[in-house]
């Protein structure tokens, strides 16, 4: 995602200020990050397997027993697994934790961590239906604590709330309300 991409989108007819564009690639760079280190573990994973087939390839060599070659195997085997098992609970940590981060943007949460951390995880990360418990656990949070989300509309605009001093009306004093009423 570019820069220059976020800046030409208009919401409402106004650009993205530059804290949201900020935000935006900041995340955006998390994200590429999470993939290139699931790629990573990937290239871990392959090398092992040809550790693994060098190594059968060795015993083959040698002339090892067919028991020692099946316990190898079995182990590379329970590695690749156990490598493939930790993957698959990192996606799905990170799946939950985009979800949670993306139903905290749209209640316009001011601070997505502080959020978070305020929200009991653990319930929600085992819930059956995770999208309605975690709206509704935001909701709640509003209620609580409103102070950490935008409001919709702003306060109401108090007239006379300024510094200055009013003049007094004529009537505020006796002579002023004498006037005021005889003068009819």
């Amino acid at each position: 995602m570019k820069r220059e991409f976020l800046a030409n989108l208009k919401v409402n007819g106004e650009a993205l200020p530059k804290e949201i564009i900020d935000t935006i690639l900041d995340e955006n760079s998390r994200d590429i990050g999470a993939v290139k280190a699931q790629f990573s573990d990937y290239d871990t994973l392959k090398q092992q397997l040809d550790d693994a087939q060098k190594t059968i390839q060795g015993f083959k060599d040698q002339g090892t027993d067919l028991e020692t070659v099946r316990k190898t195997a079995q182990d590379w085997e329970e590695k690749y697994n156990k490598a493939v098992a930790d993957h698959k609970a990192e996606m799905a940590e990170r799946d939950f934790q985009q979800k949670v981060n993306t139903a905290i943007t749209g209640a316009k949460g001011k601070n997505a961590k502080a959020i978070s951390a305020l929200l009991d995880i653990p319930a929600l990360r085992e819930s059956k239906n995770q999208d309605q418990d975690i709206a509704a656990a935001l909701e709640e949070l509003k209620k609580e604590s409103g102070y950490m989300f935008d409001t919709e509309t702003p306060p109401p605009y108090a007239r006379g709330t300024g510094t200055g001093n009013p003049a007094p009306a004529a009537t505020d004093t006796l002579a002023g309300a004498l006037r005021e009423r005889y003068n009819k």
